[in-house]
């Protein structure tokens, strides 16, 4: 964690977040990794020309381009409540999920009544994926009104860029683990840490969509070793990726040679 602090420092001090559209960039990068994880087909140049100029790429599931916007305006959501400093509560994670998944969601019939999943509402009844069950449905309320209790008061007592940053991941990980939702659980459960991240104005974090193996099962051994050290690890690495990865394209372009009255090599 030492080496990641100085690592973000050494970030903080370029002031990156000046640089024009970099905030706005950042938000498409985030959306096309978020949606490539859960099965989006768009590549990043993809994602951005439907984010920036509404061109639909040709040859892709229409599915995959709403998915992709439904994120980015959901992204939007969480980050304009977390820099307004917004309580955490059940409405605000049912709100997150809804806006993800608002023109992709489908209506489940269960015994207890239909559930649409556009709408944030929870699951009512259980699931399984993989190999793994995950709480039953009676247990998502309650565990779900717990953490976003428990988020409140670490969100008011965490003091230090470390703990906060910690404080994030954890939050990512028991969201997806209680998985209240028949859909969308782990694109909301990154946008709760991209929230708590913007209500600390810490940069925000990226899974690497070419990680995705390493990250479910960072997940996976977090949940059998019953210690959150594995997930810790894992997004404190794909955080130190992130941080390395902009402060080296900006470094780049900023030695780029130069010749004749300042324009490049391609002029």
């Amino acid at each position: 964690m030492k080496e990641l602090l100085v690592l973000l420092k050494k970030y903080q001090d370029l002031n990156l977040t000046e640089v024009v559209d970099y905030d706005k960039f950042n938000l498409y990068a985030i959306t096309h990794h978020s949606t490539f994880l859960e099965g989006s087909t768009l590549t990043e140049i993809e994602t951005q020309l439907l984010l920036e100029e509404g061109l639909t790429p040709k040859g892709k599931p229409l599915a995959h381009s709403l998915m992709v916007k439904d994120h980015h305006n959901a992204l939007r959501f969480a980050l304009e409540k977390g820099k307004a400093r917004a309580a955490i509560d059940s409405a605000l994670v049912r709100e997150i999920n809804a806006r993800v998944l608002k023109n992709t969601g489908s209506v489940y019939k269960t015994a207890l009544g239909e559930i649409d999943s556009s709408k944030g509402e929870y699951r009512l009844s259980n699931v399984r994926v993989g190999d793994r069950y995950f709480v039953t449905y009676d247990k998502v309320a309650p565990l779900t009104e717990q953490l976003c209790t428990r988020l409140n008061q670490k969100l008011a007592e965490t003091e230090t860029v470390e703990a906060r940053l910690l404080l994030s991941f954890d939050a990512h990980f028991d969201l997806v683990s209680i998985h209240p939702f028949y859909d969308g659980n782990g694109r909301t459960a990154r946008l709760l840490m991209n929230f708590i991240q913007a209500y600390f104005d810490l940069p925000l974090s990226i899974v690497f969509s070419e990680d995705k193996a390493d990250y479910f099962e960072a997940l996976e051994q977090t949940r059998k070793k019953e210690s959150l050290s594995y997930f810790r690890d894992f997004m404190c690495a794909q955080y130190e990726k992130y941080l390395n990865s902009e402060i080296e394209k900006y470094l780049d372009a900023r030695d780029q040679p130069r010749k004749g009255d300042g324009f490049s090599f391609i002029f």
